[in-house]
C-alpha cells in the first residue's frame, strides 16, 4: 500500500497534510494543490491494482462517469495521474461534513430522527444526479447511506453522491460475471439477488435509493442483512414489504403505498426512474415538484471527513460534458 506522511509531496505537487481514511483499494489524504493553493482530497491507489486490466477498465468508465456528471451533485474530480513510483492516484474536492449513515446516527444517538420534509429536501439534489447519470446510461449500482456524503455548506445542493466504482455503463461490455453480486446487501435490488446483475437497469437504483430514504425515516433497512441469509434472500425476492408508518408512527399513510413501488421486488411493478419515484415523494411530503436547492437547509457543521473509493485511469478534466458510451 502506499504511503505518505504529513509534509511529504505526490507528484511534486500535492502537499500531504493528513490521512483522512484507508480501504481496501488506497488511501485518502488531505492535501494541499501547491499550484494553486487550494484544499483537495487524493486517493492513492497502488501500483497493483493500476496494473489489473479489468480494474483499470473499470476505474476508466468510473472517471468517464464522474467527468460527465461535473456540476451535479457527483463528487467532483479535478485530476487524475500516475506517480513516479508508479501509483495512480485522483484529485478531487476534499468534503466537509459527514456520510448519511454517521449523520442519521448522530441524530439517533439522541433520540430523533430526521423529519420527512428535510429528508427529502437533503436527498433531492442526489436523485437528480442518478437522473442525469441514468440519461448518459450509467447506473451506479452501490447506493447507500455510506454513499451519501452530507455537506456542512450548500454548496451544490449541500451533498455529495460518492464511489462509482461499481458504476455499470449500459453502452460498454459488462465487466460483472454473471451471478456475481455488487452493492452493499441491505440496499442491493431483489433481480441482483436472483443473480440477473448483467440485465439490470436503472430500477436497481430506484430501489436502492428507496432502501436508503426508509433507512433514514425507520432507523433501519426494510430487509435485515444480519438474519440468516436464506430468510434475508426470501424476504427480499419475495417477501411482503414492510411498513414504515408501522415503525414510525406519525408519518403519512400513503408513504406505505410509496414503498410498496418503490421497493417493489418485480422491477416492472416499480417506479420507471428515480425522478419518477421522487415526484410521487414529494407530494406526499406536501412540497412542490419543482424545487429551489439554494434554499435548501444546511446540514448540521462537522468535522473535516471522508469516505470514498473513487479510482481513476485516464484525465477526468477532458471527459466533461462527454457521451461516457464513446470510448
Amino acid at each position: 500500500m502506499s504511503s505518505y506522511k504529513v509534509g511529504d509531496s505526490i507528484d511534486g505537487r500535492y502537499r500531504v497534510q493528513g490521512l483522512v481514511g484507508q480501504g481496501g483499494h488506497g488511501v485518502v489524504y488531505a492535501a494541499i494543490d501547491e499550484m494553486l493553493g487550494s484544499k483537495v482530497a487524493i486517493k492513492c491507489l497502488t501500483s497493483a491494482l493500476a496494473s489489473d486490466i479489468q480494474f483499470k477498465t473499470r476505474m476508466h468508465r468510473e472517471a468517464k462517469a464522474m467527468g460527465a456528471l461535473s456540476g451535479t451533485s457527483a463528487t467532483q474530480i479535478f485530476a487524475f495521474n500516475k506517480a513516479p513510483n508508479g501509483d495512480l492516484y485522483i484529485v478531487m474536492e476534499l468534503l466537509a461534513g459527514r456520510d448519511l449513515e454517521q449523520y442519521l446516527l448522530e441524530l439517533e444517538k439522541h433520540g430523533a430522527k430526521i423529519d420527512l420534509v428535510r429528508l427529502v429536501n437533503l436527498l433531492a439534489p442526489i436523485a437528480d444526479t442518478l437522473d442525469a447519470a441514468h440519461e448518459l446510461g450509467i447506473i451506479h449500482r452501490d447506493i447507500k447511506p455510506g454513499n451519501i456524503f452530507v455537506l456542512d455548506s450548500n454548496t451544490r445542493g449541500g451533498v455529495r453522491l460518492l464511489d462509482f466504482g461499481l458504476a455499470k455503463d449500459l453502452n460498454a461490455a459488462a465487466l460483472t460475471q454473471e451471478g456475481m453480486i455488487a452493492g452493499s446487501p441491505g440496499y442491493i435490488a431483489p433481480e441482483v439477488w436472483r443473480g440477473k446483475a448483467k440485465q439490470a437497469d436503472r430500477r436497481i437504483d430506484v430501489y436502492s435509493l428507496a432502501a436508503v430514504i426508509f433507512r433514514a425515516l425507520a432507523g433501519k433497512p426494510p430487509f435485515d442483512p444480519k438474519q440468516p441469509i436464506d430468510r434475508f434472500l426470501i424476504a427480499v425476492t419475495r417477501g411482503e414489504r414492510p411498513s414504515v408508518c408501522a415503525l414510525r408512527p406519525g408519518l403519512p399513510a400513503a408513504l406505505d403505498g410509496w414503498v410498496e413501488k418503490a421497493l417493489s421486488a418485480d422491477p416492472a411493478d416499480r417506479f420507471a426512474s428515480v425522478g419518477k419515484m421522487y415526484t410521487v415523494l414529494r407530494a406526499i411530503a406536501e412540497l412542490p415538484v419543482k424545487r429551489d436547492s439554494s434554499v435548501l437547509p444546511a446540514a448540521k457543521p462537522w468535522d473535516i471527513d471522508i469516505d470514498v473509493d473513487i479510482e481513476i485511469d485516464i484525465d477526468v478534466a477532458s471527459l466533461r460534458g462527454t457521451d461516457i458510451g464513446r470510448k
